[in-house]
């Protein structure tokens, strides 16, 4: 049986470009797995569902390796998992030479394990990349003074007398939040520290 997995990072990002890759190479609908989630690790429910039920013989497609993980040691674990221990073939679409259906001897085999070696390595370290830059980026808005989250709320008027009430218990601290349009999380915070 043939399978494909595509994954998203985020549910308001769109796999139509994976789906029509795997469909493509003649994957049929039915047998692809979606999951919408960061490929920082495997804990994800459809690829989890996937990989039990592959068996020797079959094959998994993925348009790209980061569509496994981004994680270098836990790509190369689960290649060697599908690969080794449930003997299914992977093929990567945008990397011919990881298509393990080909050259299974050791010559081929010993390719293949390079080049994904090399690649899982790239990808993490893109990761670590990726945040690098979005740490700095964050770091130079703030020395330009840029605030990030939401604007600080103000107290209603009205705070300290209702406060008043509920410190000597005239008032529950719902009804107090309740009367100043509050939360009852932020109202008690705010109780709390004057």
């Amino acid at each position: 049986m043939v399978y494909g997995y595509a994954r998203v990072s985020t549910i308001t990002q769109n796999e139509e470009r994976q789906l029509i890759a795997l469909e493509e190479f003649g994957v049929d609908k039915e047998q692809i797995f979606i999951d919408k989630q960061s490929g920082k690790d495997f804990e994800r429910k459809k690829y989890r569902r996937l990989v039990r039920r592959l068996r020797r013989g079959d094959v998994l497609v993925v348009k790209s390796i980061d569509r496994l993980g981004r994680n270098y040691s836990e790509i190369l674990e689960e290649w060697r998992k599908i690969t080794k221990d449930k003997g299914a073939a992977i093929v990567v679409l945008d990397m011919p030479l990881l298509d393990t259906r080909k050259n299974r001897d050791l010559t081929g085999t010993l390719i293949s394990d390079i080049v994904l070696q090399l690649l899982s390595y790239v990808a993490q370290t893109e990761r670590e990349f990726i945040h690098e830059r979005q740490a700095e980026g964050i770091a130079a808005a703030k020395a330009r003074g840029v605030k990030f989250g939401r604007r600080p709320m103000k107290r209603p008027a009205a705070f300290d007398a209702v406060r008043e009430k509920w410190v000597h218990q005239k008032i529950s601290s719902r009804d107090a939040a309740r009367s100043l349009g509050i939360s009852h999380t932020t109202f008690l915070s705010w109780a709390k520290i004057t």
